[in-house]
C-alpha cells in the first residue's frame, strides 16, 4: 500500500477535544500541542530522542516534540544505564530526554498562546525504533515509520470501538493503562490511541488493584483498561470494587479463558486480547472469553511454515518473521501452537511451554508460574522440563499431582519448585536473563 505523503499527528485539528488526563483534570489537544512545541524548540540538533520519561503526560509530550522537530524517538529496552547507553552506541546524534526536561518546558508553556493542531509528519517518517525487551536474548531494534504506525492504530481502534459500541455508541473512549509507555504494546494503546484515534489516556501507571480502580473513578466512560495476564489475576483475585468497565485489553502473554471469563464478571467488560509483537504491532485480536482463535486484521497475511510464519500487511514494507508455529482457519482466523523456541521435544513428542504453563496457572492456588528448559550441561544430556510456581498455600507434591491429570508424563515438571515471586518486568515478561538467574537459585545442580 502506498501511504500517502504526510499525515496529521493529531487525527483531529479540533483544539478543544480532550486527549490526557494529568495533574488533576483533563488537557485538551491544544495544550499538548503547546506543550510539545515548547519542548520541541528546546531540543539539540541531534537526530535520535532517547525517551526516558517515567510519566506517561511526559512521554506523550516529548514523543510528539520529537516528532515535531523532525527526530525519531528511540525505545530502549529498558532504562537501566548500560541498556540506555548500548541503544545510544549504535546511534551517533542521539539524546536523551527525561522528565525533568518535559517539566521544565510545561512550566514555559503554562505562560504562552494555545498551540496549533493541525501538525503534520511525513509517512515515510521514522518515528521511533523500538527494542525486543529482550525475553529471548539479546533485543534487537525496529524502526516503526509513522504511516505504518497510524495504519495499524486505526485497526486496534476499529476493534476497541466495536466492542464498545452497543454499550456506549460513538463516545469518546478513556484509556487507564497498567503498562508502560515506552514498550510497543503500551506506545500502541496509550500513546499512539490517543493521538491518532480520538481517545484520550490517563497519565497514571496504577499498580494496585485499589490503584486502577482509583484511575478509572479520575475519568468518565466508556473506559478501556489496558493491562496484562499477570495484572488481571491480581485484579480478580482482589475484593477492590471497579468502576464501571466497558473494554478490557490484553497482551504481553497468552490469556486463558478461564480467567478471561472471570474478568468478564468482576468488571461487567469485554475482555479483547491483542496479538502482536515489536516486529509487527498488532496483527490480530480475539475475544478470549468465548473464542480460542484469533482473528486477523483486514489486509493482514499470514503464511505458515513448519518452524515459524511470516506475517504481511499492504502497509508493511516487507514480510516479516513471525516466532510462532500457526494454523490457518478459514476465512481470516488462526490458532496458535506454540513459538519456535517455545516448542520442547522429549522422548520423541513435542509440547509447548506456554501450554503448559497455562495449565499450571489453571491449578486453583497457583499465583504465578512458569515452565521452562533449564540449561544442560554435557553433550547428550536429556533436556526435561522444570517450573518455578508462585503458590503460597499449596505444595510441590499436591500441584504435580493435579497437573499430571492433563499432560504427558514426559512432560511433567522434575524439579516443580515453590518460589515467593517470579521476577516480571513491567510489562508482565520474564527475560531470558532473570529466568536463568532464578533457576540457579532454586534448581538442584
Amino acid at each position: 500500500m502506498k501511504l500517502a505523503t504526510d499525515a496529521p499527528l493529531l487525527d483531529s485539528a479540533d483544539p478543544a477535544r480532550p486527549i490526557l488526563w494529568a495533574r488533576g483534570r483533563a488537557l485538551a489537544a491544544a495544550e499538548l500541542m503547546q506543550e510539545a512545541e515548547c519542548l520541541a524548540s528546546t531540543l539539540p540538533a541531534g537526530t535520535h530522542l532517547v525517551n526516558l520519561c517515567e510519566r506517561r503526560d511526559h512521554f506523550l509530550v516529548a514523543y510528539c516534540a520529537a516528532l515535531l522537530r523532525g527526530h525519531t524517538n528511540l525505545m530502549p529496552p529498558s532504562r537501566a544505564p548500560e541498556a540506555v547507553d548500548d541503544v545510544q552506541a549504535g546511534f551517533p546524534g542521539s539524546y536523551r530526554c527525561d522528565d525533568g526536561s518535559v517539566a521544565r518546558a510545561i512550566e514555559v508553556a503554562a505562560g504562552r498562546r494555545a498551540a496549533r493542531c493541525d501538525a503534520r509528519v511525513r509517512s515515510e517518517h521514522a518515528a521511533e525504533i523500538a527494542f525486543t525487551s529482550g525475553t529471548t536474548g539479546t533485543p534487537r531494534a525496529h524502526l516503526k515509520r509513522w504511516g505504518q504506525l497510524l495504519a495499524s492504530t486505526r485497526l486496534n481502534a476499529s476493534r476497541i470501538r466495536d466492542c464498545l459500541a452497543r454499550r456506549y455508541g460513538g463516545a469518546r473512549p478513556w484509556i487507564v493503562a497498567t503498562v508502560p509507555p515506552q514498550h510497543m504494546y503500551g506506545t500502541e494503546t496509550s500513546i499512539l490511541l490517543p493521538l491518532a484515534a480520538d481517545m484520550a489516556v490517563h497519565a497514571a501507571r496504577p499498580l494496585f488493584p485499589a490503584d486502577v480502580a482509583a484511575a478509572l473513578a479520575e475519568v468518565p466512560p466508556p473506559r478501556v483498561l489496558v493491562t496484562t495476564p499477570v495484572h488481571l489475576r491480581a485484579l480478580v483475585a482482589s475484593e477492590q470494587r471497579f468502576p464501571e468497565v466497558g473494554v478490557v485489553v490484553s497482551a504481553t502473554a497468552p490469556l486463558d479463558m478461564p480467567l478471561a471469563q472471570a474478568v468478564e464478571r468482576a468488571l461487567d467488560a469485554t475482555v479483547l486480547e491483542m496479538f502482536g509483537s515489536t516486529e509487527t504491532c498488532v496483527i490480530a485480536t480475539r475475544l478470549t472469553a468465548r473464542e480460542e482463535s484469533w482473528r486477523l486484521y483486514p489486509g493482514v497475511k499470514l503464511m505458515p511454515g513448519p518452524e515459524r510464519a511470516e506475517v504481511d500487511a499492504p502497509w508493511f514494507h516487507a514480510p516479516t518473521a513471525l516466532q510462532d508455529v500457526i494454523e490457518l482457519l478459514p476465512p481470516d482466523r488462526f490458532v496458535v501452537s506454540g513459538r519456535n523456541t517455545d516448542m520442547v521435544e522429549v522422548a520423541g513428542k513435542r509440547a509447548s511451554l506456554a501450554d503448559l504453563t497455562r495449565r499450571l496457572l489453571g491449578i486453583a492456588g497457583v499465583k504465578d508460574a512458569v515452565v521452562f528448559q533449564p540449561d544442560v550441561a554435557g553433550a547428550g544430556a536429556v533436556r526435561r522440563v522444570a517450573a518455578l510456581v508462585v503458590a503460597p498455600d499449596l505444595s510441590a507434591e499436591a500441584i504435580s499431582a493435579h497437573l499430571s491429570r492433563g499432560i504427558d508424563p514426559a512432560f511433567m515438571p522434575r524439579p516443580l519448585v515453590i518460589v515467593p515471586a517470579l521476577p516480571r518486568n513491567e510489562l508482565g515478561k520474564l527475560s531470558h536473563e532473570a529466568l536463568a538467574r532464578l533457576a540457579a537459585a532454586h534448581l538442584p545442580h
